[in-house]
């Protein structure tokens, strides 16, 4: 594989004498990060360590704390005044996103009690196996060299448990155990025909040897259960201080649990006004049974049905103005791996990876939760509408693919699921607003994703406050959206170790509407949704907090918030 150029953002016109510092720094934290998680590495791109697997060890663990926590001691430590204001914004943005890391490895740890050797491995060869940055033969290479190291990344993994195991964390890690040598026959059948025989036979060996080191490691996970505990709830304190480090427009706990449920009550209402609309001669749960009995008849049809539905999508967006879609971004939709399938219950999105020569971004469905006969009823066509403008036009797809576009990997590598999780969320209403399938039924599905979405919010601070059970969240879940009870006890398993992610979709969405009102209260008649649009994502993926400043700083004058500077060279990995 070749060395990858790294990207920094062209010096300023009114250049500081520490922005280049600066710089270097944040270049070193990422050569250092892609160096110790060979599967981010790949995830960007970067393919020179596609034949690794990471140190999986505790001490691995502690050594990336200890890392991080002098990379900001060093950010900063670098004198403001002898920044370009620019940098100053990025020095700001690098602080932030580090202190949430910290927050994630170092306060709520749960790598010390969740068993996460299969989402490294499965990740791991996904994303090489799915991509085609390279003839298959080459990556097929590669990916038989991370096979070969399974056995001793999982011999590894096991120091990192530490006290007490969370019972239905290690449950689930059993369970993609299970699942995981399903990918690995994947890929051995890909190789057929396509290998020589001599390397088959490796690859075939290393897979042997990979699922029966998975296998070993299942039946080790499964022998933490009887001494495991019930208890993952983050707690009322530190959820508080996880809400604090997210800076969501200085909002506290209490004030996002009061806009989901305010969410709740005006979506549900909304619902219900549109089934009306839709036959007011029956009940509500009359015409939602009749939506979710509106689907294919196979899942491979639904698949070509959810690729149908997007491209539609994406022609909508080019037609009308509605945002600039860039000529050579690209999209694949396939099959959830069996791996994933008990934590993405209905679809996700892996994004265009920066550093390809021709970056695709992978939309995966899923086709069933546990093999739940109902299961097809999710995929109704309604809803396969709502959840390709949710992953694909405009939502993450694109948003990703241009924010992948911005020179500096300080917007890389940010971690901000308010602005991501919620540009897919506003883009659900702005699209019917702008005329794309806005008839009822496509209208009933809006709303109830909104309402899926603001008991996230509920379930997100309820559980992790200790006041919900997880059989105490799924029924409510039920209850609320009408969803299959597989898919919703799926849904919220996942919440019990992704704190105030999942609160991020429609709380994003809210401040998104009250950012773009802002703006067309400012701008008057002079406000244009699609430059609104195309503001937002050539920023990156930035807390929404940041979004809005560069938009003040802009209505005041500053050149460096309202353009992208050119990309400069800046060192290799």
């Amino acid at each position: 594989m070749t060395e990858t150029i790294l990207t920094r953002p062209a010096p300023a016109a009114d250049v500081g004498p520490l922005d280049e510092r600066f710089w270097d720094l944040v270049e070193a934290r990422f050569r250092r990060l892609v160096e110790a998680n060979p599967q981010m590495a790949t995830y960007v791109g970067i393919h020179s360590h596609d034949d690794r697997l990471p140190d999986g060890s505790r001490d691995a663990v502690v050594g990336e704390i200890d890392a991080e926590r002098a990379h900001l001691a060093a950010v900063e430590a670098l004198d403001e005044s002898a920044l370009s204001p620019s940098i100053r914004f990025e020095r700001e943005l690098e602080v932030h996103s580090i202190r949430r890391a910290l927050f994630d490895l170092d306060v709520h740890r749960v790598w010390e009690r969740r068993g996460t050797a299969m989402d490294t491995i499965g990740d791991g060869l996904f994303l090489i196996f799915a991509r085609d940055f390279a003839p298959l033969p080459e990556r097929l290479a590669s990916m038989t060299a991370r096979l070969e190291a399974v056995p001793t990344f999982l011999a590894e993994s096991r120091s990192r448990l530490a006290g007490t195991p969370v019972r239905l964390w290690q449950e689930l890690e059993a369970q993609a155990s299970d699942d995981m040598p399903g990918l690995f026959s994947e890929i051995v059948a890909s190789g057929e025909g396509a290998l020589a025989e001599t390397d088959l036979r490796r690859l075939r060996a290393a897979a042997e040897s990979a699922s029966a080191a998975v296998a070993d490691y299942g039946a080790w996970i499964r022998s933490t259960l009887p001494d495991a505990t019930g208890d993952w709830a983050l707690g009322r304190e530190r959820f508080d201080e996880l809400v604090g480090l997210r800076a969501f427009d200085e909002l506290d706990t209490d004030a996002i649990l009061a806009i989901g449920e305010e969410q709740l009550r005006l979506n549900r209402e909304g619902r219900a006004r549109t089934a009306r609309e839709i036959d007011p001669s029956v009940d509500e749960a009359t015409v939602v049974d009749r939506i979710k009995s509106d689907h294919p008849a196979t899942f491979a049809e639904a698949l070509e049905e959810y690729r149908t539905a997007t491209a539609r999508a994406r022609a909508h967006l080019v037609e009308h103005g509605i945002v600039t879609v860039p000529d050579d971004e690209r999209l694949e939709i396939v099959p959830t791996p069996e791996y994933l399938r008990n934590v993405i219950p209905f679809a996700a999105y892996f994004e265009a990876p920066k550093f390809d020569q021709h970056p695709s971004g992978i939309y995966v469905v899923t086709s069933s939760v546990g093999d739940d006969p109902n299961a097809m009823r999710e995929h109704n066509r309604s809803s396969m509408s709502n959840t390709s403008v949710h992953e694909a036009y405009p939502g993450h797809h694109l948003q990703l693919s241009v924010a992948g576009r911005h020179p500096s990997l300080v917007r890389l590598t940010i971690d901000a699921p308010e602005f991501v999780e919620g540009w897919g969320m506003y883009s659900e209403q702005m699209m019917r607003e702008q005329g794309f399938d806005d008839g009822p039924a496509f209208w009933l599905n809006v709303y109830t994703d909104a309402i899926w979405r603001a008991c996230r919010i509920i379930l997100d601070i309820r559980m992790h406050r200790g006041e919900l059970s997880v059989g105490d969240a799924t029924r409510f879940l039920v209850e609320q959206t009408s969803f299959e009870e597989a898919n919703a006890r799926a849904e919220v398993d996942r919440y019990t170790y992704t704190p105030t992610y999942q609160l991020s979709y429609l709380l994003g969405k809210v401040l998104l509407l009250q950012l773009r009102e802002d703006e067309r209260k400012r701008l008057g008649d002079s406000f244009d949704l699609r430059t609104f649009h195309d503001t937002l994502l050539r920023n990156g993926s930035l807390p929404l907090r940041f979004h809005r400043r560069l938009l003040a700083e802009a209505a005041a004058g500053a050149t460096w918030a309202t353009t992208v500077p050119a990309t400069a060279a800046g060192g290799l990995v």
